[in-house]
């Protein structure tokens, strides 16, 4: 038992160190690819220029240092943390649902943060400035999340497939609100709307960056040290019961943690799908279904994934940038086509 412990250990942390290495090369990769390639040696230059890690001697150009510090550095970066964020909550979704179909866009989470960032782009106006859409639409998933928690209390929906449905309800009629906002709105502003729910990770900048890693990083670990809890989930409610953990408590309280986290991510990106649906099947055919590997694995092949979707939407019809939510949906949906072949 022992030896077989030991040998899943160290399987976990090849799979682990193989996914980072993997992710610090698709990261290179990322922000050297674009309309303008930059070598990947001058990237980590002007990294190690602006941070002062190693001296280093300038041998590009102003404008190539603006291209890789000001854009594609911070871009790459919030796709890694959409990315990891998504992932976690598709993981841990799928166990207190036991719904392997389930993703953060059950919650009507997204539908939430779309009505805020409608409401802001055609009729508010940028009252914040540049922070005005990720903060409205912030608030819209905040308040899609407290109507899918009211409504499942109000109608004793605290199971896992009632709570599914509620999420699923309350976005329906949401986005019906959504809509009804832009039939009201500016017609020339309607293509800004359009990309924003396609998604997209142009809104990026170095000082907006804390923001989604704020909530990003506590909210993760925290769903990772609940892993016993999650691996309980996914065998039933009453095994989970008889291990003393409150199956509804627990439940309501992942959902909470899931909706803030996929609400700060949508805020920022909007609506990108299928990254919590498709990344944790992957992962659970590499590492198997514990929690303990399941997170923090899920996070990195996350960020990974949404890093090779942005090379993708940038660099297929170049110079013209592409919604990654195109590219995600395309994915995503031949996913969801071979799951439901499933047993």
């Amino acid at each position: 038992m022992h030896k077989g412990t030991s040998q899943s250990k160290a399987t976990l942390w090849i799979v682990l160190l193989g996914s980072l290495a993997a992710l610090g090369a698709s990261l290179s990769f990322a922000i050297s690819v674009g309309a303008i390639s930059v070598p990947i040696e001058t990237v980590w230059g002007i990294f190690a220029q602006k941070t002062g890690l190693w001296p280093v001697e300038p041998t590009w150009s102003k404008g190539r240092t603006a291209i890789v510090w000001e854009i594609r550095f911070p871009r790459a970066l919030l796709a890694v943390m959409v990315g990891a964020g998504l992932a976690i909550v598709g993981a841990t979704l799928q166990a207190v649902t036991r719904n392997p179909l389930a993703d953060p866009h059950l919650l009507g989470i997204s539908s939430g943060g779309a009505f805020g960032a409608i409401l802001a782009l055609l009729h508010t106006g940028l009252f914040l400035g540049l922070l005005t859409v990720p903060v409205m639409a912030f608030l819209g998933a905040l308040v899609a999340t407290l109507a899918v928690l009211a409504v499942s209390k109000w109608a004793g929906a605290t199971s896992a497939d009632r709570l599914v449905l509620t999420g699923v309800a309350i976005s329906f009629v949401i986005m019906a609100c959504a809509n009804i906002l832009i039939f009201l709105g500016d017609p020339k502003a309607h293509h800004t709307v359009v990309f924003w729910m396609l998604g997209g990770l142009g809104l990026a900048q170095w000082s907006y960056l804390i923001y989604p890693l704020a909530i990003l990083v506590p909210c993760a670990l925290w769903l990772w040290m609940q892993a016993s809890q999650l691996n309980a989930m996914t065998i039933g409610d009453e095994t989970a019961s008889s291990l003393g953990i409150r199956v509804a408590r627990f439940r309501l309280t992942v959902f909470v943690v899931g909706a803030l986290i996929t609400g700060v991510m949508v805020a920022f990106s909007g609506m990108i799908g299928f990254v919590g649906l498709m990344v944790p099947h992957i992962v659970r055919l590499i590492v198997g279904g514990n929690y303990a590997r399941l997170v923090p694995i899920s996070a990195v092949f996350g960020g990974i994934f949404l890093l090779w979707a942005d090379i993708v939407a940038r660099t297929i019809m170049a110079p013209e940038d592409i919604p990654v939510g195109i590219v995600t949906g395309l994915v995503g949906g031949l996913s969801f086509v071979v799951l439901l072949r499933r047993p």
